[in-house]
């Protein structure tokens, strides 16, 4: 078993969180060395790019901004890419990978970041062992994906909330016929007020989606020809070509659970993103912060500029102030502010039609998280300065 003494900051994760923490990093130290460690080819990409790469016609390559080798070079790192981590030695402050001929070798480290996202929630139902059906959570998944499709296609879309919407807006301008399904009464069921999902539901379906809401699948059954049948609970027969399941996202533990490090819902951290071993950092979607996992792009960035600073010697506490979300759906823009999770008070609308405007109103009165659609979403920088902040 190789032992290599790499030292310094090793990051395990090539995705948005990883390597927008080596570039926050080197902004403010060019000397540690630092390594990514990444189980896929370590290429750039950008993971909101997923969701809307039909509409502007980009295939897979055309996501990839830069290969691994161009991307160490600019930020002066290594990437070993196609090395997968089996197991973190804290005692020995090392991480054992498994190169592609399947030889041990062992990494150390100063400082260990973990950046190794989340994987989608796994979708199952009768049926669901004969009957194919996709998710998409990077690059790799999506040329997968993307390879299997022809305009016109029939696509089953299982779940309406963000990135089930996002992906149904993006089929749709993509040519392809498509049929959404979720349990909730309304598509973004758990970020947005009732009369703003129902607002988005239309705008899909005057852009030719078949949606059935309230509605969960009890079976998936091959079809006598090509393709399969989903079953809903009301019996309702739909046929389709390909099925994707966008019903969200599970933190990937394994790895810190079996290093003994806490975890609950992800790997627990703390306001300097410090996991329960003093040497080991986590970011991203796998890491859970003391308002619990962030799934979005603004505050993974927000962790990645307080991490490096931290890293660099400077420890500097996350700070989130109210970040709104930007919903991929042309067919209605839509810019949320949720409120924090568990916050009391209710939603108050206004407007009519496309262009509407929620503001959650909590019980000490004001207005602690929006939800704006259509023309209204002009108003998003006016009211985010009035959101109490995230994270103080």
């Amino acid at each position: 078993m190789n032992d290599t003494r790499a030292a310094g900051v090793v990051i395990i994760g090539s995705g948005l969180a990883g390597y927008t923490l080596a570039r926050e990093f080197r902004k403010l130290d060019r000397d540690t060395p630092v390594t990514i460690v990444t189980a896929d080819g370590g290429e750039v990409y950008s993971k909101p790019m997923l969701s809307n790469a039909f509409a502007q016609n980009k295939t897979p390559r055309d996501l990839i901004t830069k290969s691994a080798s161009v991307a160490a070079g600019e930020l002066g790192l290594s990437v070993l890419a196609y090395h997968r981590v089996s197991q973190i030695n804290r005692a020995a402050a090392t991480i054992e990978v498994i190169t592609g001929d399947r030889s041990p070798r062992m990494i150390a480290y100063d400082r260990l970041v973990l950046a190794i996202g989340a994987d989608p929630r796994p979708y199952k139902v009768e049926g669901s062992d004969l009957v194919h059906v996709a998710s998409v959570n990077d690059v790799d998944a999506y040329a997968a994906w993307h390879g299997k499709l022809k305009r016109g296609d029939e696509v089953l879309l299982i779940g309406a909330g963000l990135i089930g919407s996002e992906f149904a807006n993006d089929l749709l301008a993509g040519g392809f016929t498509v049929t959404i399904v979720d349990p909730m009464a309304w598509p973004l069921g758990r970020l947005v007020p009732e009369a703003v999902g129902l607002a988005l539901a239309a705008a899909l379906r005057e852009a030719g989606a078949t949606i059935h809401l309230g509605r969960s699948i009890v079976r998936l059954q091959p079809a006598a020809g090509k393709g399969a049948i989903a079953i809903l609970d009301d019996g309702c027969k739909i046929p389709f070509e390909h099925a994707l399941s966008a019903i969200g996202l599970v933190p990937r533990t394994a790895l810190a659970r079996a290093a003994g490090l806490e975890i609950g819902q992800g790997i627990i951290v703390d306001a300097l993103l410090q996991s329960s071993d003093a040497r080991i950092y986590a970011l991203g979607d796998c890491a859970q912060t003391a308002i619990g996992t962030l799934p979005f792009v603004l505050p993974l960035m927000a962790q990645a500029r307080a991490l490096a600073a931290t890293l660099a010697g400077v420890p500097t506490p996350l700070k989130l102030p109210a970040l709104p979300v930007g919903v991929k759906t042309p067919a209605l823009p839509i810019v949320v502010c949720p409120p924090a999770a568990g916050s009391q008070g209710a939603w108050q609308i206004e407007g009519e039609g496309r262009d509407l405007k929620a503001l959650f109103q909590g019980l000490s009165g004001g207005a602690i998280g929006f939800a704006l659609t259509g023309a209204l979403t002009s108003e998003r920088q006016r009211l985010v300065r009035d959101m109490p902040a995230l994270i103080a």
